[in-house]
């Protein structure tokens, strides 16, 4: 059953926006999905489904939910259709990653990584042009196995504090991380391994990314900064599974992969073990017969049905309204956003095309923050780990709709690809390379001011 009680759909609310008309500039900017938004702000905000699903397409959305939170067990079980698990896995439910539908987080100390992994590769190309993986570990690290199978090994994180001061002389501290690997039950790694370690980000508006057509995305790219505004976005082309040829990236960290329907059955084998159609074979590391002799569950382990509804259940997320979007500090925040520059990467709105069958996601104004294209954000957030044609300096740019419920739904506020900012204002001060102008306006404002654009992300 729906939980109506969290959701208001957008047109109401836009009526009740429209009747204060010290909003009326912001109404459109609030309605973060356009006929997408739901008004919902508590822990299950980022999991509503579209307001205007029919019938049929309900039952598959939470049909969607129902295998996207359930755990999988190792097979053989009785429950056949969630049997399959690993061998080698890193989580045992997709929600184990994104809690709620919301963003992943380092470990505490002492603590597994739950909501993070390592990615794994070597220099060079693989023929798709894309990267190498690991020799033994294949292209990320996998910490967990079932019964009678070594588990790969464990990344721990160790901290630098890094201090600073803002342009006031109100000090600072960054954390840097460096990560090492214990336990490699395989053997040693290659000596020129790049790694890259990378929280679950939220999964909010997914389907409304994927809608937005690929000329769109184009026409934003300046790859030789042809305007001198010392920003170059560029797209990333990978490898399409289904469609057998190089295309547009659009998602991941470094925007690796190009539909939802690629993100989640790569996520299906890499995090858990579970083939599918699009990833029929199963992750082990060569010198493991203990993984290539463990019982499968079925040939694929997850069937096409079923990878369906789940996919349909990721695109078919709502986004949460923005709040407070009239009030004053608010605003000032964003003339704030606007005057650093920061939408020249974030940018603020986007066009979506038709989709058949989901008026909702159909020709929509949405304002996800984000132009989906690759920048290089300097040497501080580097991972060194080239992906396709993304260098190892360059990451996607993160949408923000939703960025000031994170607290809310997944009780931290750690930012990045990596976690490594403790909240929104070290977030920034990370930033480098394309936004190290952007970063030093907003190191060198006045608290309140610099609190204002804090503020104003918070409600995205």
């Amino acid at each position: 059953m729906r939980r109506m009680f969290l959701v208001l759909p957008a047109c109401l609310l836009a009526a009740a926006l429209m009747s204060n008309a010290a909003f009326s500039e912001e109404v459109a900017d609030a309605l973060s999905g356009g006929a997408a938004t739901v008004f919902a702000t508590t822990r299950q905000a980022f999991g509503q489904p579209l307001p205007h699903l029919t019938p049929d397409q309900e039952t598959r959305f939470f049909v969607g939910n129902s295998f996207f939170n359930r755990n999988w067990v190792s097979a053989p079980s009785s429950t056949t259709a969630r049997d399959g698990l690993g061998p080698l896995f890193n989580a045992r439910s997709c929600s184990a990653c994104h809690l709620h539908d919301g963003r992943g987080r380092p470990p505490a100390p002492d603590e597994d990584m739950l909501s993070m992994l390592v990615r794994l590769s070597i220099p060079g190309r693989d023929v798709h042009q894309g990267v190498v993986p690991e020799p033994t570990y294949g292209d990320q690290l996998n910490g967990l196995a079932v019964h009678g199978v070594p588990p790969e090994g464990r990344a721990v994180i160790t901290y630098e504090e890094i201090t600073g001061a803002y342009g006031d002389g109100e000090p600072y501290s960054l954390r840097k991380p460096t990560y090492t690997f214990t336990d490699l039950k395989y053997g040693p790694m290659h000596p020129d391994t790049l790694l890259s370690p990378r929280v679950a980000p939220a999964i909010v508006g997914l389907g409304l990314l994927e809608a937005v057509p690929a000329e769109v995305l184009l026409a934003l790219a300046d790859p030789d900064d042809a305007d001198g505004d010392g920003i170059s976005g560029r797209p990333n082309r990978v490898w399409g599974k289904a469609s057998q040829q190089t295309v547009l990236g659009r998602f991941g960290w470094k925007a690796n992969q190009p539909t939802v329907a690629q993100q989640v059955a790569g996520a299906f084998l890499g995090d858990l073990g579970i083939t599918s159609s699009l990833f029929p074979d199963e992750n082990c590391p060569p010198n493991a017969p203990e993984c290539r002799q463990a019982l499968s569950g079925g040939s694929p382990e997850l069937p096409a049905d079923l990878l369906g509804h789940v996919i349909f259940y990721n695109r078919t997320l709502a986004v949460p309204a923005r709040r407070n979007p009239g009030r004053l500090d608010v605003q000032r925040g964003r003339q704030l956003f606007d005057e650093a520059q920061c939408g020249a990467c974030h940018k603020p709105t986007l066009h979506t095309g038709a989709v058949p069958g989901l008026p909702d996601l159909s020709r929509q104004v949405i304002h996800p923050y984000t132009d989906l294209l690759l920048h290089d954000m300097g040497a501080a957030l580097a991972d060194g780990r080239p992906d396709f044609e993304a260098t190892g300096s360059e990451w996607r740019t993160p949408p923000l709709w939703g960025i000031g419920l994170v607290r809310t739904v997944n009780r931290h506020t750690y930012f990045l690809h990596d976690g490594r900012a403790r909240n929104l204002a070290e977030a920034i001060l990370w930033h480098g390379g394309e936004a190290e102008d952007s970063k030093e306006y907003f190191r060198h404002l006045p608290r309140a001011d610099r609190e204002a654009i804090l503020q104003f992300l918070r409600s995205l």
